[in-house]
């Protein structure tokens, strides 16, 4: 639950955190209890400098990715900080593409080395200035991305231990399982006590058609 002046008062500080912040954020919002500022990519390192310096935000706890396929600028990257002399957490925003790298906060917080090799390993995010950017969850001649949404369900390739010649083997998948996203409700199978939930109204077009689901 998000108590009214708790609401109030993230509104106003992030209007202050824009307004001195000398064009680094852009903008901000407030959704869930939550304060969600937006920065300029070439700029970044710049506004987590800020964040860090002038406000107390201390701690990065975590940088992630979020594709977005059917936008130009596809990606964000997002960067989470925690004040703990203030109880205070935010969220900051930056939107990129495939070939445009983003400046790496290691020099702001070391702790982003790890955080940035993990989204450019899962999405293909490139960060500028990175002092090792290299895979980090998947294997070195891995394929593709695994958490962009094009990515097939099941790979490119699958590994087996091949008893024969005594090492493991890596083959292409024959059968590409890709993901199906049809965004159906979960609940659509409820029908009483329960308000309508966005996705039930496909769940019943197919209904009508006749179609298996």
């Amino acid at each position: 639950m998000t108590w009214p002046h708790k609401s109030a008062e993230l509104e106003r500080l992030g209007k202050r955190l824009v307004a001195n912040s000398a064009g680094a954020l852009t903008s901000f919002e407030v959704a869930y209890g939550e304060l969600n500022l937006t920065a300029q990519p070439p700029r970044i390192a710049e506004a987590m400098s800020y964040l860090r310096d002038a406000h107390g935000f201390q701690q990065l706890i975590d940088v992630c990715g979020a594709d977005y396929p059917e936008r130009e600028r596809r990606f964000d990257v997002v960067y989470h900080l925690l004040s703990m002399t203030q109880n205070l957490r935010c969220r900051v925003k930056v939107e990129t593409d495939e070939d445009s790298a983003v400046p790496s906060v290691t020099a702001v917080y070391p702790c982003a080395d790890w955080y940035e090799r993990e989204a450019f390993d899962m999405y293909g995010i490139f960060f500028e200035g990175h002092p090792d950017l290299r895979r980090i969850l998947t294997d070195y001649g891995f394929h593709g991305h695994p958490l962009r949404k094009d990515f097939p369900m099941t790979g490119f390739v699958e590994v087996r231990y091949d008893d024969e010649l005594k090492r493991v083997v890596y083959e292409p998948v024959k059968s590409v399982e890709w993901r199906n996203w049809d965004f159906l409700s979960p609940w659509e199978g409820v029908e009483k006590g329960f308000a309508p939930i966005p996705g039930d109204e496909r769940a019943a077009l197919e209904d009508k058609r006749g179609a298996k689901r």
